[in-house]
């Protein structure tokens, strides 16, 4: 067993070597013995965020490090431009599973096009698997503001409902779903390669969205609500508009879950005017959305009068994970 930092010279090996200078911004790259990064924004404002992966599995956890948190920095209209990782290990953790880890960053930090900055790996006896928290650094022009979801505003969907956490469930839980044709496990761990919104948010700022928001727990559901009540409105959705992939559905089945509800990164709610012009500006761009509701004055509920509740996470998906 370890405990402690890593050895410099596996830190230069299995993690720091992956990481090389992508953006103009970044004055610094991360190296044994520098403890800071820098960063030349030239005025713009400074946008950051946090947020640690603690359920993922070893597969997915760089690569959600990455996309998690992009994700916050483009719904407020930012542009990402790095990342500090901070990264937990169980003292009996591989050597080897550290470098797939920052493999997937340094693989995932390309796709989103951001540079690792830095950050912090340490055994440690307080956790049970790896874990990171991670902090995204993005920039913004002073002058370049999102308006804020106005009543009337069309709610639009990227994607469909469920993406991570079909990909999550797909990736770690094979065993309790062994019953569905593996083509369609193939299909749902895939997923992992749509949780970057990055493009599609880049497109909604262009053709004037007032807001926008990601989804993550509490599904597409729990987003709609929060993108809503920050603006201190209501929301109505239509549920039969909500894409819901068949892998998603299956697997959601089966694990007794609501698809609506399940972890959602790689999906993004934009609050716009106009969300059938937005959809055909997303599709010029090969990213698929619907219309699935729209920002009222209050009330939170579904064209039928269902209401709908706020985010919370998911306990049935945390057992049928575990």
């Amino acid at each position: 067993m370890r405990i402690g930092k890593l050895e410099n010279s596996e830190l230069e090996s299995l993690i720091l070597s992956k990481f090389n200078r992508i953006r103009p911004e970044s004055l610094t790259v991360p190296r044994v013995g520098e403890d800071c990064a820098a960063l030349d924004f030239d005025g713009e404002l400074i946008v950051m965020s946090m947020d640690p992966i603690t359920s993922a599995g070893d597969k997915s956890l760089g690569l959600l490090s990455v996309h998690v948190n992009c994700n916050d920095a483009i719904c407020m209209g930012a542009e990402p431009v790095g990342l500090l990782v901070t990264l937990l290990l169980p003292p009996d953790y591989p050597t080897e599973g550290i470098g797939h880890i920052a493999d997937d960053l340094a693989s995932a930090a390309r796709v989103a096009h951001v540079d690792i900055l830095g950050g912090h790996t340490e055994y440690t006896d307080a956790v049970t698997r790896p874990i990171t928290c991670t902090s995204v650094v993005a920039k913004m022009p002073r002058e370049h503001k999102l308006l804020g979801l106005q009543p009337g505003d069309d709610i639009v969907l990227t994607k469909s409902a469920g993406l991570e956490g079909t990909a999550i469930l797909a990736a770690e839980r094979k065993d309790k779903l062994s019953s569905l044709p593996p083509a369609l496990l193939e299909e749902a761990e895939g997923y992992f390669r749509l949780l970057s919104i990055v493009p599609e948010g880049r497109v909604a700022m262009e053709k004037g969205a007032h807001a926008m928001h990601d989804v993550t727990e509490g599904g597409v559901l729990g987003a709609s609500w929060e993108l809503c009540y920050a603006a201190g409105l209501g929301l109505k959705l239509d549920r039969e508009s909500i894409p819901v992939s068949e892998a998603t559905a299956r697997i959601c089945a089966l694990a007794g879950i609501d698809p609506l509800r399940l972890l959602g990164s790689g999906s993004l709610l934009i609050g716009c005017p106009d969300g059938k012009a937005m959809c055909a500006a997303l599709a010029q761009k090969g990213i698929r959305a619907a219309v699935i509701g729209r920002a009222v004055e209050k009330g939170f509920a579904f064209e039928d009068g269902q209401t709908i509740l706020p985010p919370r996470e998911d306990a049935l998906y945390d057992a049928f994970l575990r």
